[in-house]
């Protein structure tokens, strides 16, 4: 069934800029960063948000996620990931760059892992009932079993993930956890000394909530580097926008 959804996403793609222009739902990727220390790491977290204008727009699914240029080109913008997940039993619970899932469903607690943890998702809270799952682009072809249980990304240039139950409205706007605008998809942990450029890309297709025909968005979003986050004077929560 996950093959089947990702062959008709990519069918659909070629009309994605005349969908996109049409209905005007989806507008940007937008991100909440704050720097903060846990454990003696100096960290960032970065919250990254599908923003809609429609009341019952409803995401989906994220695909073709990349860096801009791709990962081959950008190499370093694949790792230097933190997490803090239940992922592996030998080290649970601990902030760690070799061992952790991009899984919303094992972040754990929601105070001594969820601010912590590195994951992705389609709306919701990243709880064991969150229905987003890994899209098989993530196996590259068997060359990656792992799929996304592993803290750092694959080198492949079309991961993507996707509501498995989209009757449960979970990427809806005004669903909470979602906003009345915005629909959560992805949360990184990275040092804040990072100096990597990090550019990305994303795809993301959603509809009206009820059954109708799928549209598709595409933007690109700016993780704030250590310089924009002193120039910008960051003491708590700020967003940047890209488009």
């Amino acid at each position: 069934m996950e093959l089947a959804m990702k062959t008709s996403i990519i069918g659909m793609t070629v009309g994605m800029a005349m969908c996109t222009a049409a209905s005007a739902a989806f507008t940007e990727f937008t991100t909440a960063s704050e720097a903060f220390s846990f454990s003696g790491q100096n960290l960032i977290r970065v919250e990254v948000y599908a923003n809609f204008t429609g009341a019952t727009d409803t995401l989906l699914n994220v695909f073709n996620f990349q860096a801009v240029g791709g990962w081959a080109s950008n190499p370093n913008g694949a790792g230097g990931f933190w997490h803090k997940d239940n992922s592996d039993t030998k080290t649970t619970g601990m902030l760690s760059q070799t061992s952790g899932s991009w899984a919303p469903q094992v972040t754990g607690n929601a105070v001594s892992n969820r601010p912590f943890d590195s994951f992705l998702l389609v709306g919701g809270n990243p709880t064991s009932t969150n229905a987003t799952t890994a899209d098989p682009s993530w196996y590259g072809s068997g060359s990656n079993p792992n799929s996304w249980n592993q803290a750092q990304l694959p080198l492949l240039n079309d991961l993507g993930w996707f509501n498995s139950s989209p009757p449960n409205l979970q990427g809806r706007v005004g669903n909470g956890p979602n906003t009345a605008t915005t629909v959560k998809i992805a949360q990184f942990i990275l040092s804040a000394n990072d100096p990597t450029n990090r550019m990305y890309s994303f795809t993301v297709g959603y509809n009206n909530g009820a059954g109708g025909p799928a549209t598709f968005g595409t933007d690109s979003v700016l993780c704030p580097t250590p310089g924009a986050i002193a120039l910008l004077g960051l003491v708590g929560l700020s967003k940047r926008r890209r488009r």
